[in-house]
């Protein structure tokens, strides 16, 4: 088991990224969270396998149509941050 928090920048809230990413992640088998930040970003905690968290890592790289995402930071995470499916807050 994988873990991953991504923080993207960018035209980002208000734009379905956060539902988005939800669908995308589920569509991986993935579970975790996607929220928004007071400075306008979007946190993603990805848990699961590393391939599904790769493909996820690269789609948020563009998300989805309306959206314009201009910086992608990957850190590190630990798979119990996470809990059962994944959910937007």
């Amino acid at each position: 088991m994988s873990a991953a928090r991504f923080f993207v920048a960018g035209k980002v809230q208000g734009v379905w990224f956060r539902a988005s990413t939800r669908d995308r992640a589920l569509a991986l088998g993935l579970r975790g969270y996607a929220n928004n930040l007071r400075d306008g970003r979007v946190e993603v905690l990805a848990v699961g396998e590393a391939a599904a968290i790769e493909r996820l890592a690269q789609w948020l790289r563009q998300g989805p149509e309306m959206a314009r995402v201009e910086n992608l930071v990957r850190e590190s995470a630990q798979d119990d941050e996470a809990g059962d499916g994944f959910v937007c807050g």
